[in-house]
């Protein structure tokens, strides 16, 4: 019996689902929301990231504003685009 540690844990839960599902199962970052997100806020903290590093929220519909206020509110937020 043989077991590959390092394959098991570059292959957790999320990627595998990531990879049987494709990309159009892509989930809303809100908490507790699981519909499928149509849109990515792109974002940095400059206090942490470099100014060309972005971070990537999904966002559905419903939550999108949400979202981008909260990043907004904050100085975080960059660009928000259709996923």
């Amino acid at each position: 019996m043989s077991f590959d540690l390092l394959g098991s844990l570059s292959q957790g839960p999320q990627s595998q689902a990531a990879q049987s599902s494709g990309p159009e199962a892509v989930q809303c970052s809100r908490r507790g929301c699981t519909v499928q997100a149509m849109w990515k806020l792109e974002w940095n903290n400059p206090k942490v990231h470099t100014p060309e590093r972005r971070k990537v929220w999904t966002a559905c519909d419903e939550h999108r504003e949400h979202l981008a206020n909260f990043l907004r509110l904050r100085g975080f937020l960059k660009d928000v685009l259709p996923l």
